[in-house]
């Protein structure tokens, strides 16, 4: 399903190949494309090129925009180390074919532009309904909503909620979410919920 929005850095992937990535910094032509499929400025493009080269090796920084970090460097980063979403995020974002979460430049940089404070409330929505869908099938049902709870409450044995409080709490979150009663929130019904949060797309950020 395609987000909403603008087409995301993946859209300049092709262009990329053809002028071979080879240079240690940025391209010119591959900064002004991805500003353009981005929601993100000149400047925080050349900011995540450089942290995005800081992840990999040495010998292949010369190439970052072809390269693929894995995902335990990824999860190095401060701004991801302390999101209890941190794998969700890497799953969602990763288009890695062997399923192993790993990150390219392009991914990279649709991460940091959905996460950003100019991504649109609807992109947001978009990829925070993909990160909470933890079964990837396409709705929030109890399960996806537990580990919800689980990821925002904390796993310790003094944080964690008994059954009967999650019961109710999973209740209540279906009773004012789930507008068609059929038991899940789909993706209409969880940005709907999201309208109604003001200060849902401030906290929904990652900023270098």
């Amino acid at each position: 399903m395609p987000a909403p929005g603008r087409g995301g850095a993946r859209g300049a992937e092709a262009a990329r190949a053809a002028m071979g990535g080879s240079a240690s910094l940025l391209p010119r032509e591959a900064l002004g494309e991805y500003q353009e499929l981005t929601f993100l400025t000149k400047q925080e493009i050349l900011l995540a090129y450089k942290r995005f080269s800081e992840l990999l090796p040495k010998e292949e920084r010369e190439n970052a925009c072809s390269a693929r970090v894995p995902k335990s460097q990824i999860l190095t980063l401060p701004e991801l180390r302390a999101n209890p979403f941190q794998h969700r995020i890497c799953r969602v974002f990763s288009t890695s074919e062997n399923g192993d979460d790993s990150m390219s430049f392009e991914d990279f940089l649709d991460m940091l532009s959905v996460f950003s404070d100019s991504a649109t409330s609807d992109v947001k929505s978009h990829y925070a309904f993909r990160i909470f869908d933890f079964d990837d099938d396409g709705t929030l049902d109890r399960k996806d909503l537990e580990k919800l709870v689980d990821c925002l409450t904390g796993q310790g044995e003094e944080s964690r909620l008994s059954n009967a409080e999650m019961e109710q709490l999973i209740e209540n979150i279906l009773e004012e979410s789930d507008i068609d009663k059929d038991g899940t929130i789909n993706l209409s019904e969880f940005q709907h919920v999201v309208s109604r949060s003001p200060d849902f797309a401030s906290s929904f950020k990652i900023v270098l």
